[in-house]
């Protein structure tokens, strides 16, 4: 049985390093997405236990979102990391398709190669969720193969090339091509997107439910799921993969890569990680923090829209792993189709300051103490010039619940929020101080302008601000009771705010007291 070796984690200083100065290559790169989209929706609310009329849960519905699925998602992913994204599939010509077309477009994708396919429903994916649980998925569409004019029509945006142009394919950095079974891809198209992708030299990455139809494509990376895995497998391998996944994957690394004609295969194996097979070095194993399962919709595409604008940007495999991986770590940890912005991947790898922990490890820590019984309540703010009022506030705030979690600005975010002359202390410097208030259990730094996205992550049970908001000024408000949570506000302590401080500061104002201390 082949050995598993450890893939440079994304915690190691050397891995982060180097996974960031690929990243920093990805900008303005153009890359090729070929492939089956679809509409992704979710319904999300708060349960109201069992229905009268049959033994199915009641969802009180309190939000909705759309997002573009499948190859849409993936075009979507590598257009968030800064490529220019140039989209080949087809939709439907109905509302489903047109809807899709305006989410793709506000996503940074270029869909004038996405046609239309006269007389198909377009295929949308529908989630009915409550807290983490999913509850139904309701799937509508046409997934037969596609119409011949929208076949001819793929086939001529790829590889004819406009007088005085290059085609699609030898235009681009890379190729990522989504295939999930829903009728793009006939045996042919697959043929001569490998051949002409190896004739330009531009690597072919694949994500496909059947991996083994591709292996005529000889592709550089393809990224089969367990499942998919698993019919890659020789029949007594069944259990050993079912008892240990990612030494099975191992031991069985020449099959797998035979059955897939790829030079590279990267296993997914959702809680257990990846394993990486090139075939001329041992298997590479990067464990995973795992996540529920109800959140890992578009984790594949995720990871293989970053690994293909990672390899097209020039990316060794080590460090495209390693930002394909963190990526998915990023999108796992938020209901829906979401996706992993460059910023998130250059948070999520960066240097953490003393005394703050990374969202993922905080998301697990989380689950831990609701595991206990406990009542998690969020705060977050800037925290610039501790004073009396933030004591009072954080003690406030503490009494909610069992664990208090604040979400503390970013310099950066500061700036945008206070104006350039803030902040006055820098970033360690205020988790330094708040690291010593017995009140606060975590602090997690966040460079968003709101705190929707630590919500969306660690769906606190209250989240609380002062008394100076109403729940009217609160963007994330809805988001906090669509997952179940309390949003409740602690009464402002009158004359003790940083602003007013620094304003008396400037002012030469000394407080009475202090004049006649003195």
């Amino acid at each position: 049985m082949n050995a598993v070796s450890a893939l440079p984690a994304a915690r190691d200083p050397l891995a982060r390093r180097d996974a960031l100065d690929a990243l920093d290559a990805l900008d303005a790169l153009d890359l090729l997405v070929v492939g089956d989209i679809m509409l992704d929706s979710w319904v999300w609310g708060p349960p109201r236990g069992l229905s009268r009329e049959g033994p199915v849960p009641v969802v009180a519905v309190a939000g909705r979102s759309e997002a573009p699925g499948g190859a849409g998602n993936a075009a979507a992913a590598a257009a968030g990391l800064g490529a220019r994204v140039r989209l080949v599939a087809t939709v439907g010509d109905d509302p489903d398709g047109a809807r899709l077309r305006e989410l793709l477009h506000d996503a940074g994708v270029d869909t004038a190669a996405v046609l239309d396919d006269h007389g198909r429903r377009t295929v949308h994916k529908q989630r009915i969720c409550s807290g983490e649980h999913l509850h139904l998925r309701v799937d509508s569409g046409d997934e037969a193969p596609s119409g011949p004019a929208a076949g001819a029509g793929i086939r001529s945006r790829l590889f004819d090339a406009a007088a005085g142009a290059l085609s699609l394919v030898d235009s681009s950095a890379a190729v990522l091509a989504c295939d999930y079974g829903t009728g793009l891809f006939s045996p042919d198209l697959v043929r001569r997107l490998g051949s002409a992708a190896r004739n330009a030299g531009r690597p072919l990455v694949v994500d496909a439910h059947e991996p083994r139809r591709w292996a005529p494509a000889r592709p550089d990376i393809v990224t089969p799921n367990a499942a998919e895995t698993s019919s890659l497998l020789p029949p007594d391998a069944a259990g050993p993969f079912l008892a240990d996944r990612p030494r099975a994957v191992a031991a069985h690394a020449e099959a797998i890569l035979a059955a897939t004609g790829a030079r590279v295969v990267i296993v997914t194996l959702d809680r257990d990680g990846l394993v990486v097979l090139d075939g001329a070095h041992p298997p590479l194993h990067l464990p995973a923090d795992p996540a529920p399962d109800g959140h890992t919709a578009g984790a594949g595409d995720t990871l293989a829209a970053t690994l293909a604008t990672a390899v097209g940007g020039g990316a060794a495999l080590a460090p495209a792993v390693t930002l394909a991986a963190a990526a998915a770590s990023v999108v796992v940890r938020r209901p829906g189709t979401s996706v992993c912005s460059a910023a998130d991947l250059r948070a999520c790898l960066g240097p953490r300051p003393p005394g703050a922990i990374d969202l993922p490890a905080l998301t697990e820590q989380v689950r831990a103490e609701r595991g206990r019984g406990n009542r998690v309540v969020l705060t977050n703010g800037c925290f610039d010039v501790l004073h009396r009022g933030h004591i009072a506030y954080l003690a406030a705030a503490r009494a909610f619940g069992d664990i208090l979690i604040v979400g503390v600005n970013s310099d950066a975010g500061v700036r945008r929020l206070k104006g350039p002359e803030r902040p006055v202390n820098a970033l360690e410097d205020r988790l330094a101080v708040l690291t010593a208030l017995t009140d606060v259990d975590h602090l997690v730094v966040f460079d968003e302008d709101t705190a929707t996205d630590l919500i969306t992550a660690l769906r606190p049970d209250v989240y609380v601000k002062g008394g100076d908001y109403t729940e009217a000024m609160l963007p994330e408000a809805a988001l906090v009771r669509a997952q179940g949570g309390q949003v409740r506000f602690v009464d402002y302590v009158p004359d003790h705010s940083t602003s007013g401080l620094l304003d008396r500061i400037r002012g030469g104002r000394v407080p009475a007291l202090a004049r006649r201390r003195r």
